[in-house]
């Protein structure tokens, strides 16, 4: 077996378990400091690994925030039957608010044109769910290793009383102490995983046999062809004529509205295999989300006005 072979089955499956442990002990600091927190859902692996680090966190007791989904109404189907299926089968309470009342109450605008989505448009939403039900902590699956905006968050990030993050106002987190201090109107992104990896998340995955909705794995799909990378066709998408589906066996790493998340082509059928092709992979994980790349500080100015 050659070195690299070797040096990758080393990796499958090794997850540390001090990071559950850190994620717990963030998980029980937010039930404690906060009076209304929430634990935002989009039906990713990040957010279900959330979800269970929550179970693990209050056993024997239920969850005891919600899990509250933005809905973009461009999701993916595979992961709106997860969530239902989740939600049930954890007894945790669901909220969804749906971006087109946003759009129905002229509080934003449709996007036009090619590269047209709604992923932007929900921040909207959020901050007035927030806004609704008084969270003053929203639970977030952000890591550090994602994107380079998310390195700069700490693990309680404060947010103003307009929903707005500010990087030259995060605070020091010395020695695990988290501060959950806010002001009147104020609220806190709470980042429990923000110390682990796309592989760490695959590993415990796999440790904790865990489910996750099946457009992870390889699958046939009908898909066009866009800027080099591959599109689930859909509805959603604004197609130019020459944008003809066609059958590929592809999955996605990363779950997002249908219209800026692009697939890979995969035969991956198996976790064992999807965790090989994360340590081949030549782009990052967020490299198949076109809302990153609509400018070089994308997520940065998305974060600002509000976004997870």
């Amino acid at each position: 077996m050659s070195t690299l072979k070797t040096s990758i089955q080393d990796k499958i499956g090794n997850f540390p378990r001090r990071l559950e442990d850190e994620s717990i002990y963030i998980m029980r600091e937010v039930a404690a400091q906060f009076e209304r927190p929430a634990l935002l859902f989009s039906g990713g692996k990040d957010s279900i690994t959330l979800v269970r680090l929550a179970q693990k966190a209050f056993f024997p007791g239920k969850i005891p925030f919600p899990l509250v989904h933005i809905d973009t109404g461009h999701n993916f189907p595979e992961t709106i039957e997860f969530r239902d299926w989740l939600a049930k089968e954890t007894g945790a309470e669901l909220i969804v608010r749906y971006v087109q009342d946003s759009i129905d109450q002229g509080k934003v605008k449709e996007e036009s044109g090619k590269y047209a989505s709604r992923n932007v448009l929900q921040t909207v939403t959020l901050l007035d769910t927030i806004e609704e039900f008084k969270f003053d902590a929203c639970i977030g699956g952000a890591r550090r290793d994602e994107e380079k905006a998310r390195a700069k968050e700490r693990i309680f990030s404060v947010r103003d009383d307009f929903g707005q993050w500010d990087a030259k106002r995060q605070r020091p987190e010395l020695f695990d102490m988290l501060n959950g201090r806010i002001s009147v109107g104020e609220n806190v992104r709470v980042f429990p995983i923000s110390n682990w990896t796309e592989l760490d998340v695959w590993n415990y995955i796999k440790e904790e046999q865990m489910e996750i909705p099946s457009i992870y794995f390889s699958h046939q799909r009908q898909v066009i062809e866009r800027d080099g990378m591959l599109w689930a066709d859909s509805e959603h998408l604004n197609k130019e004529a020459d944008e003809i589906p066609f059958e590929a066996t592809v999955r996605f790493r990363t779950v997002g509205d249908m219209t800026c998340t692009a697939a890979v082509a995969s035969d991956a059928v198996e976790i064992d295999v999807i965790i090989e092709e994360i340590l081949s992979a030549e782009i990052s994980e967020r490299g198949a989300r076109i809302d990153d790349k609509r400018s070089e500080a994308a997520m940065e100015k998305r974060k600002q006005q509000g976004y997870f």
